[in-house]
């Protein structure tokens, strides 16, 4: 069975650039869909920490709107692709994202589609009254109502379905928490420095999700350091997404003097994303994307913020954010695949 390894950060304290501590630890959504994942693709999920502690959820992680349902986020991704010809023109914020009632696009386009509108009618409707909100940081709920073909909504049902969407999202949240929670791989996870060269080499993959807290305890570890080296002198998939990519900074110098991977393309947390994020808004102490870019890393960002983007680079797979987590999971299914194939033939 192929085996990965799944190094989850056990931090739970960022300190922030004026010196504050801050809450931290991995966030849900990154952790529990690329685990699930791998475990449905017949994968033997090592969990494994720093210390052997278990892993705590970032407070800040387990918000609603980290937590859209998926129907409503794939509709709020169509919808937001109509606010521009291309898409490198659409900057679509956090604030936008969750501050708007954008979120309940899909559930207010069902209303209209009860008052007789087909889908592409409520569609174009619903487009139309969320780039406004877009363009003039106004409410949806508002700009519905100021519409021709949307008036005929009344702001109770509105409401309603803005709420509903919000308490599913918090219900989600809870859920994929309670999941992590309840799974012993995660509650007695194996500690890192525990492993030999022995069991680095049992492990044909390794992936590390994300949330700040990679950033406190695996960005400058000797351990991770030592599972980098291993899998990457055997060609194993090295994989993080969102804040995970840190552990490449615990990577050492090649013989040669340069880092172990430099000149590899890579993505990660934007600091355009960071800025917009609790901790970034309260002030962070460094930025992940920069020290990439300073290790050596050909730096590979998606066409705008917040949207799903993965890079694949020989063995090295990262992802940008929490919503590349199932994109990013599903090549590295792809990638253990072929090099099981390849092994075999």
């Amino acid at each position: 069975m192929t085996r990965i390894a799944y190094l989850v950060t056990s931090a739970t304290i960022l300190t922030l650039a004026d010196g504050s501590d801050h809450p931290t630890g991995y966030f849900a959504e990154e952790v529990i869909k690329p685990y699930e994942r791998f475990v449905a693709a017949g994968l033997d999920v090592v969990v494994i920490t720093p210390d052997g502690n278990a892993p705590t959820a970032d407070p800040y992680g387990l918000s609603w709107f980290f937590h859209y349902p998926e129907a409503d986020k794939d509709y709020l991704a169509s919808v937001v692709r109509t606010f521009r010809r291309d898409v490198d023109d659409i900057r679509f914020t956090l604030h936008q994202n969750t501050e708007l009632d954008l979120g309940a696009a899909r559930r207010i386009a069902e209303l209209l589609g009860a008052r007789g509108l087909t889908a592409a009618q409520a569609h174009a409707v619903v487009s139309r009254a969320a780039k406004r909100s877009w363009l003039e940081d106004i409410p949806l709920r508002v700009t519905i109502a100021d519409d021709p073909e949307g008036e005929v909504l009344q702001p109770d049902e509105v409401l309603g379905a803005i709420e509903a969407q919000k308490s599913e999202s918090k219900k989600l949240a809870q859920d994929r928490e309670r999941r992590i929670q309840a799974d012993p791989k995660f509650q007695h996870p194996v500690a890192l420095p525990t492993l030999t060269e022995e069991d680095f080499d049992s492990f044909d993959a390794l992936f590390a999700p994300g949330g700040h807290g990679p950033m406190v305890d695996l960005y400058d570890n000797a351990d991770v350091g030592r599972l980098l080296t291993n899998l990457h002198r055997r060609g194993a998939v090295i994989s993080s997404i969102c804040h995970g990519p840190a552990i490449f900074l615990s990577a050492p110098e090649r013989p040669d003097g340069q880092w172990l991977f430099d000149g590899y393309r890579m993505t990660c947390f934007t600091d355009e994303e960071e800025d917009q994020t609790e901790a970034g808004r309260l002030g962070m102490a460094w930025y992940l994307d920069v020290a990439i870019k300073n290790a050596g890393a050909v730096y590979d960002d998606g066409p705008s913020a917040w949207s799903s983007h993965f890079v694949v680079d020989r063995n090295v797979i990262t992802g940008q954010n929490p919503s590349s987590s199932e994109a990013t999971a599903d090549a590295v299914i792809r990638a253990v695949a072929s090099l099981t194939t390849a092994k075999a033939a």
